[in-house]
């Protein structure tokens, strides 16, 4: 177990890092969260983020993605019943991750899972949505992409409340729906960008019962038929939302504001691609400085 101060100061630096360098929509390890929870949740981030650029990144052929995802698992332990901090650990004064600049992360994350007894299947459930991004390109029916993000976008969430002290049933549902809710958002705003990539993750079924074809988003054309499938996809996320919403008023202190700034900054890039109507083609919908006053009054004005 790394136990030397010195060495996690230098692993959680490093999360923090990767953290900073990837642009995301919403706050990662945000100045709106605790100041203690901030290290723990880079480290999440980090092991997550790095997992999903194994998984996602250009000039990797699938079976090199499927063996660097298979490997980043076995570092947090072949045998799921033994604790990653217990299978990675060092004498104090040695250095684990000397030459392995990844390393760093998991030096941060065992101490972390550690600190906060963090279950180990929700990174499990993390490492499987990865795997599957890899092998699926689109989804027939809306439960498998609800599925989808059971395991991709939901961990996440669970992991937060984790660090924060919260472990309660209906504290975890809404979040499960927030992070769903999240994950499609993300999902509907970067249609164009996924389709260039030859993954489409509104469902098959909608897409026929509503008329839209694969090939007008090839040609970049928002046509009727994908507006109204469009539609139908921001009304569901839109009720995800609403259903996960006790989750911003049920913590306390900090983080609650931070999952209100979230929560309010998901509804926003809905309401963008409304406006729009849906034409993801002429402009993706992002959150910029302009947002920030919108989003910090919604907080303040929240009920």
């Amino acid at each position: 177990m790394v136990t030397d101060p010195p060495r996690l100061a230098r692993a959680y630096a490093y999360c923090r890092a990767l953290a900073r360098a990837h642009y995301e929509n919403f706050p990662v390890a945000s100045l709106l969260l605790p100041a203690d929870m901030r290290p723990h949740i880079a480290a999440i981030y980090a092991f997550a983020r790095t997992a999903d650029d194994f998984a996602d990144e250009p000039g990797r052929q699938p079976e090199e993605r499927l063996r660097l995802l298979d490997a980043w698992s076995a570092r947090l332990g072949s045998d799921p019943t033994v604790r990653s901090w217990e299978t990675s650990t060092t004498s104090v004064g040695s250095d684990p991750t000397q030459g392995d600049p990844q390393g760093e992360i998991f030096v941060a994350l065992g101490n972390t899972m550690r600190q906060h007894r963090l279950p180990r299947q929700l990174f499990d459930d993390l490492l499987s949505a990865f795997r599957q991004d890899v092998t699926t390109t689109q989804y027939q029916t809306w439960d498998a992409l609800l599925d989808y993000c059971r395991r991709s976008a939901n961990p996440i969430g669970r992991l937060v409340l984790r660090v924060a002290g919260y472990d309660d049933p209906r504290l975890d549902r809404a979040s499960d729906a927030v992070c769903t809710a999240l994950q499609l958002t993300n999902f509907w705003q970067d249609l164009a960008r996924d389709h260039t990539i030859g993954r489409v993750y509104v469902p098959l079924d909608d897409r026929r019962a509503l008329g839209a074809r694969d090939e007008d988003l090839t040609a970049h054309r928002m046509t009727p038929e994908w507006q109204r499938v469009m539609s139908t996809m921001v009304e569901r996320t839109r009720r995800l939302f609403a259903d996960g919403r006790a989750v911003c008023d049920g913590v306390r202190g900090r983080l609650r504001w931070e999952l209100r700034v979230t929560w309010l900054g998901g509804t926003r890039i809905l309401d963008q691609l409304e406006r729009a109507r849906f034409d993801v083609f002429q402009r993706r919908p992002t959150l910029g400085i302009a947002d920030l006053p919108t989003l910090v009054s919604g907080a303040l004005r929240w009920r």
